[in-house]
């Protein structure tokens, strides 16, 4: 790791502190965690990575697609 200073507004300290005791974690382990949270919400994500959450939320909703899917992929989107 590299070691790096900041500084905060006494409020924001404050909120990491509250949050670093009630969940026993260093301040450190808390601004880590909210840095990397919110850099990956802004981190653009590429087609295979959102393929994959899709995919994700198909085995948690126990979709089913039908067998030939791959095969027929024209007929399934362009026909009734």
């Amino acid at each position: 790791m590299i070691r790096t200073q900041i500084y905060l507004p006494k409020g924001l300290y404050q909120h990491i502190d509250l949050i670093s005791k009630r969940e026993k974690k260093t301040k450190a382990a808390v601004i880590r965690e909210a840095l990397e949270d919110s850099l990956d919400k802004k981190t653009p994500k590429n087609a295979g990575d959102v393929l994959l959450e899709i995919a994700k939320l198909g085995e948690k909703y126990k979709t089913k697609a039908p067998k030939d899917l791959s095969r027929n992929i024209d007929k399934y989107l362009y026909e009734e």
